[in-house]
C-alpha cells in the first residue's frame, strides 16, 4: 500500500515576485518599536535583532498551522529570551494567528493578549515564552525529549506520525542563568537531535555590553556538552541562517546556532547598545528607523503584499492535511495505537483510571501497613502506574530514597527512548523546567522526585507550572526534621508553608497509606496545575477509618477521631503529626475532654470547600483548638485563631535521630496535651 508523504516544511514568501526577506523581517521590527513605543513599555531591541532569524524560520522551515495551534505533529517553538515578547507576537500576527493588531496595539495594557512576558496560550499559538530567563531553553528541552519518546512509542515503519522539531530563541541572559547548564548539559548527554536553538548573539544586556561579566567561550560550552554547533553566523544574513537550518536538521546532536546580531537593527542612533534593550526607542528614533529601512508606512501598517506574504494558513493547512493522511493509514494499520495516541495527545485520561486508583485506596485499607509515607507512595505508583502509559516518571538523582521508581521502571537512554523512567541527575531545578516542557507539549504526566528541602533550588520552575496551570507532579520526600541525622540543611521548615501560597499548586502531605494513595489519585486528576505530594521518610503508623472518612480525604481536611457530643478542644495535624494528634487525644480523653482530631493533608483544599463542610469540621463555636505542624506556624492561625495554639518549628532543627529531635522540638505526647490543657482553661 502506498504511503502518504511525510509532511514537508512550509514555506511562504518563495516567488520571485514576493517581498523580500528583509521587507517581510522589517514588518516585525516595526510592529515591535510601534508596540513597544505606543506603551511605552517593552524591549523592542530583541525583536529587531532577531526578525532575520525569525522570518527565515517561520517563512521557510517551521511547521505550523495557524487554522489549528493544537495539531499534535507541529513543531513547537520557544521564545526563551522572553522579555522580547513582541517577537512573537509579531509573528503570531503575521502569520494568521487569532492575534489581531488591535491587540498589538495594547500591548502590556490591562486585559489584553499581548502580555510583557507571556507564559502560554496555546489558542494564540504561544507554545510557551518565559519571562524568568533560562527557563525557556530548559522547557524545550523537555518539548524534544516529549517528541523522541512518543516517536519510540507511536512510530512504525514507513508511519512516522510523531515527526516534528523544537526550535528555541535565547539570549546571553538564558546563558548566564544557571538553568541553562542544567538542561542543555542533559540534552546533549541525551542527543535530543530535533531541537534547534538560535544564540541571539548581540553582546548587550541591561547593564550594558556583557563583555565586562560574560566572557564564556559558548560554541566550546556547547560543544561540550555533546551539541552540534554552528557559530559566527551572521544573523542577518537570510543565507547564512538558512544554510545553519539545513545543517542543524542533518545532525545526530542538539544543535546550537550562534547568530551574530546587532540589537535594535534599524536604529541609527540607538542600535548596538542597551538604549533599545528595555525601553521604547522615542518618537524621534522610531522615525529615523523608517527612513533608514525605508519603511514609509504609518505606525501598525503592514502593506497587503506583505500581509499575504506572510500568511501561513494555507500552507499550514496543507502539511496539516498531509500528515492527517498519514494518520488515516496509521489508523487502519494499528487501530488500537491511533486511539491511544488520540487520547494521549489530548491529555485525557483512560477511562479505567478510576478503577485503577479505587484499588488502590482499597488495596492501601486492607494492609493497614506502618510504613513511610514515600513508600506508600511507591506501592500506589506500582498499582496505578502500569494504567497510565502517560506517566513519565524521574528523579534528580535520589530515586532510592524519593521511591519515585516502579516495578515497571524502564529507564530512558540516548539509545533507547522507549523506557518511562528519566534519570535528571543533580538538577532539580531543570528537572522542573523540562517537566514543564513534558506536559507543555502534551502526551505526558510528568513526576518526578527531590528531597523537600530542596525544592528551593527548583523554585521558579515550580511558580511556572502553576502560573501556567502543567499537570506536572512533585514528589518531595523526607518532608521535617523527622528526616533526622542529616540536620538543618536538609530539614525542611517553611517549605511547606512556602508551597500552599503558591496560586494554582495542590500540596498535599499525608499521613499514611491511604491519605497517600488519595493524594496520588487527586494529583492525576488535577489537569489545571500542579501538585505536590510532601512524604516522609520515617515510617508512619495506619489510621483506621470509616469508608465517608475515607472518601472525605479528597476534600482536603475531615474528621479522623472524634469526641462523643460537641467537642471542646480540636486537634488539627497533618502528615507524621496525625499519629501524635491521635495519641494526645486518647490521652485527654482520658482525663474527661471531649476532643476531635481533624487531619488536613491539602489545607488549600480545604479552605475551597463549602462553607457548610467547613463549619462541619472545624465548628466556629469550638474556639479551643490547637495545630500540630513540624513546620513553621504562621499558615495555621487561620484556623486556630486567637485563642488557640500552634505547635511548630520556630527556627531551623538540629542534627540528631529523628525521636530525639522531635522530643527536643515539642513534637510529643506530654507537650501536645499541656498545650492544649492551657488553651482549655483560657
Amino acid at each position: 500500500m502506498s504511503q502518504s508523504p511525510v509532511p514537508q516544511p512550509i514555506s511562504v514568501a518563495t516567488s520571485a515576485a514576493a517581498p523580500s526577506h528583509r521587507l517581510l523581517a522589517n514588518a516585525i521590527r516595526f510592529l515591535a518599536m510601534d508596540a513597544v513605543q505606543q506603551a511605552n513599555s517593552g524591549h523592542p531591541g530583541a525583536p529587531m535583532g532577531m526578525a532575520d532569524i525569525a522570518q527565515v524560520l517561520w517563512c521557510g522551515h517551521l511547521k505550523h498551522n495557524p487554522g489549528n495551534p493544537n495539531w499534535a505533529n507541529r513543531d513547537r517553538f520557544v521564545l526563551s529570551n522572553g522579555h522580547g515578547s513582541m517577537l512573537l507576537y509579531a509573528l503570531l500576527h503575521l502569520s494568521g494567528y487569532p492575534l489581531s493588531i488591535e491587540e498589538i496595539k495594547r500591548f502590556r495594557q490591562m486585559g489584553s493578549h499581548t502580555a510583557g512576558h507571556p507564559e502560554h496560550d496555546l489558542h494564540l499559538g504561544i507554545e510557551t515564552t518565559t519571562g524568568p530567563l533560562g527557563q525557556g531553553i530548559a522547557n524545550a528541552v523537555g518539548m524534544a525529549l516529549a517528541e523522541k519518546l512518543l516517536a519510540a512509542q507511536f512510530n512504525r515503519p514507513g508511519l512516522e506520525i510523531v515527526d516534528h522539531h523544537t526550535y528555541v530563541c535565547l539570549g546571553d541572559g538564558c546563558l548566564m542563568e544557571g538553568i541553562s547548564h542544567e538542561a542543555c548539559s542533559l540534552a546533549g548527554t541525551l542527543k535530543l537531535n530535533k531541537l534547534i536553538a538560535f544564540y541571539d548573539d548581540n553582546g548587550i544586556s541591561i547593564d550594558g555590553e556583557v563583555q565586562g561579566w560574560f566572557t564564556d567561550d559558548t560554541p566550546k560550552r556547547f560543544a561540550a556538552y555533546g551539541w552540534h554547533v554552528v557559530a559566527n553566523v551572521d544573523g542577518h544574513d537570510p543565507a547564512a541562517i538558512e544554510r545553519a537550518i539545513q545543517a542543524a536538521k542533518l545532525s545526530n546532536q542538539p544543535s546550537l546556532i550562534c547568530c551574530k546580531t546587532i540589537i535594535g537593527f534599524g536604529a541609527p542612533n540607538k542600535q548596538g547598545t542597551e538604549a533599545t534593550h528595555g525601553a521604547a526607542l522615542g518618537v524621534e528614533e522610531v522615525a529615523a528607523a523608517r527612513k533608514q529601512l525605508d519603511w514609509p508606512y504609518p505606525a501598525f501598517e503592514i502593506p497587503a503584499e506583505i500581509r499575504a506574504a506572510w500568511d501561513a494558513h494555507k500552507a499550514g493547512a496543507a502539511a496539516e492535511q498531509s500528515w492527517n493522511d498519514l494518520f488515516a493509514h496509521y489508523r487502519k494499520q494499528f487501530p488500537e495505537l491511533a486511539v491511544e495516541f488520540t487520547r494521549r495527545v489530548q491529555g485525557e485520561l483512560p477511562l479505567d483510571i478510576q478503577q485503577a486508583l479505587d484499588t488502590a485506596i482499597a488495596t492501601a485499607v486492607e494492609a493497614a501497613a506502618t510504613v513511610a509515607t514515600r513508600q506508600a507512595s511507591q506501592q500506589t505508583l506500582n498499582l496505578i502506574g502500569p494504567r497510565l502509559p502517560e506517566f513519565l516518571a524521574g528523579s534528580a538523582d535520589l530515586t532510592g530514597s524519593n521511591n519515585t521508581n516502579r516495578k515497571d521502571t524502564k529507564a530512558i537512554t540516548s539509545e533507547d527512548f522507549s523506557g518511562n523512567y528519566l534519570h535528571y541527575g543533580v538538577r532539580e531545578f531543570g528537572m522542573a523546567a523540562i517537566m514543564n516542557g513534558l506536559a507543555l507539549h502534551g502526551g505526558f504526566i510528568p513526576y518526578g522526585g527531590t528531597f523537600l528541602v530542596f525544592s528551593d533550588y527548583a523554585r521558579n520552575a515550580l511558580r511556572m507550572s502553576a502560573l501556567m496551570r502543567q499537570r506536572v507532579i512533585y514528589v518531595f520526600t523526607h518532608d521535617s526534621i523527622g528526616l533526622g541525622e542529616d540536620g538543618p540543611t536538609h530539614q525542611p521548615v517553611e517549605h511547606v508553608a512556602s508551597l500552599r501560597i503558591i496560586p494554582n499548586m495542590q500540596t498535599w502531605r499525608p499521613c499514611d497509606t491511604v491519605e497517600t494513595a488519595v493524594s496520588w489519585g487527586a494529583a492525576v486528576q488535577h489537569a489545571t496545575g500542579p501538585t505536590a505530594l510532601v512524604l516522609s521518610r520515617q515510617a508512619l503508623p495506619f489510621q483506621a477509618r470509616s469508608s465517608q472518612q475515607t472518601a472525605d480525604i479528597a476534600r482536603g481536611g475531615y474528621v479522623l477521631v472524634d469526641s462523643q457530643g460537641m467537642p471542646e478542644l480540636i486537634l488539627i495535624a497533618t502528615g507524621s503529626e496525625v499519629a501524635l494528634a491521635v495519641d494526645a487525644a486518647k490521652q485527654l480523653t482520658a482525663a474527661g475532654k471531649r476532643v476531635r482530631v481533624v487531619s488536613m493533608p491539602n489545607v488549600t483544599l480545604f479552605a475551597n470547600q463549602d462553607q457548610a463542610y467547613r463549619e462541619q469540621v472545624l465548628p466556629s463555636a469550638v474556639t479551643a483548638r490547637v495545630a500540630i505542624e513540624a513546620g513553621v506556624p504562621e499558615s495555621w492561625w487561620r484556623y486556630v485563631g486567637v485563642k488557640g495554639a500552634v505547635i511548630g518549628m520556630n527556627s531551623f532543627g538540629a542534627s540528631a535521630p529523628a525521636k530525639d529531635l522531635f522530643k527536643h522540638f515539642g513534637f510529643t505526647i506530654e507537650n501536645v496535651v499541656q498545650v492544649a490543657q492551657r488553651v482549655l482553661a483560657a
